[in-house]
């Protein structure tokens, strides 16, 4: 499996805002990497092709986590910051490198994306959803097919948790007007 050259850039890019959000000293700029890694995750699931979880990624974790962090920060004592990144201790540093190598020696054992060989692609089920979408619920995309009939419950899930992100962040900002 290769990497394309944007694909390359945003993991160099989230990966450097998630250590950026790790070690910064100043909360505010520790939020600001955490949003800047949550948009950079979300656009590197567009390029994966998969722009439902991007979206998703794009609203709670860079839209609506941003939001409550830059509240819960207004209202709390802003530390004096005499050093910009944090420190850490060698064995946090090689636990957490150990780990990285560890889960990224998976990733030349992932097929390609949209590898039709791959058995994601030529599976039983991927088939069975493939065939029989159309005709059971008579939604023309594969994709949404899935995941308004088969998976409804999950999709109701993930809407539920979206939804009560929402009206938490609208309470908390209605009583940051009014206050």
């Amino acid at each position: 499996m290769t990497l394309s050259l944007i694909e390359a850039v945003l993991l160099v890019f989230v990966l450097g805002c998630a250590v950026g959000a790790a070690l910064l000293k100043d909360t505010l700029a520790a939020v600001m990497a955490f949003a800047a890694y949550s948009l950079g995750v979300s656009v590197l699931w567009l390029v994966l092709q998969a722009p439902d979880v991007g979206l998703t990624e794009a609203a709670v974790g860079a839209g609506i986590m941003t939001v409550l962090f830059l509240l819960a920060l207004s209202n709390t004592a802003s530390p004096d910051v005499d050093r910009l990144f944090e420190s850490i201790g060698w064995q946090t540093a090689a636990l957490v490198a150990g780990f990285v190598l560890l889960v990224g020696a998976t990733v030349p054992a992932l097929p390609a994306i949209g590898d039709p060989n791959s058995a994601v692609v030529g599976g039983e089920v991927t088939q069975y959803y493939l065939e029989n979408a159309y005709a059971q619920t008579e939604v023309k995309n594969a994709v949404t097919a899935v995941l308004a009939a088969y998976r409804g419950f999950d999709t109701l899930g993930e809407g539920v948790v979206v939804f009560s992100a929402v009206v938490v962040t609208l309470s908390v900002l209605r009583r940051e007007v009014v206050a």
